[in-house]
């Protein structure tokens, strides 16, 4: 049993608490992340876009509780510094690497965007979590029998090539485009699900285009 908070996953910014104790992504205000503060022990961070990474709510995050740990790749060094952050407090990490963090075990994994990107496998005593949105593809990577998935499905192929159609037919410049490139459609995300859940397997959809999802809700697996 998993559970799992999605306190924002779209492009209005992006924050989801994993066991109770891992955040991945603060790219919301801190007033969102805030109530969830006295448990969190890990964040975990994928890249750069604002929409993941909210440097005012990184830099009140470490003021708050200095022991707080920072785990992301190199790219996020940088921005957590400037941010507030002590490199103290940040644990740079290599893709396909496992680091023990007490709490968990975690395993980044690159992905596909237009900046450098990590999705995350996090071991946990109590099972196994697969975490990945922002990507083009999930080709190459395997994720056999994890207890849980959140996974992108930005957008429906039919529906997106439909509007892109629409527009491009009219002179107008289509933002689909970018989405077919940088952004998992629900087609992909459940074709690489097929071939990685398990019986007892669990998913939800992250970074959905139409996010009707509300913000704060707990779901248990």
């Amino acid at each position: 049993m998993i559970p799992f908070t999605v306190i924002g996953s779209s492009s209005k910014g992006n924050s989801v608490l994993i066991n109770d104790e891992v955040l991945v992504d603060a790219g919301l205000p801190y007033i969102k992340i805030e109530p969830y503060m006295d448990k969190i022990k890990l964040c975990l961070l994928t890249h750069v876009h604002g929409d993941h990474f909210k440097s005012s709510t990184v830099r009140r995050m470490a003021l708050e509780k200095p022991l707080l740990r920072f785990g992301c790749g190199s790219w996020m060094a940088k921005p957590l510094v400037d941010a507030g952050v002590s490199k103290y407090q940040i644990s740079l990490l290599k893709e396909r690497m496992m680091y023990g963090f007490g709490i968990c075990n975690v395993i980044p994994v690159s992905l596909i965007h237009d900046v450098e990107n990590f999705g995350y496998k996090i071991h946990f005593s109590n099972g196994k979590v697969f975490y990945a949105t922002d990507t083009g593809s999930l080709s190459g990577v395997s994720a056999k029998d994890y207890d849980l998935y959140l996974v992108e499905a930005n957008y429906d192929e039919q529906e997106l090539r439909t509007r892109m159609d629409a527009k491009l037919a009219a002179g107008q410049y289509a933002y689909e485009q970018r989405a077919l490139r940088y952004h998992l459609s629900l087609q992909q995300c459940n074709n690489w699900l097929y071939k990685q859940m398990g019986r007892n397997s669990e998913y939800a959809y992250m970074h959905c285009h139409e996010d009707s999802r509300d913000e704060g809700q707990n779901t248990e697996i």
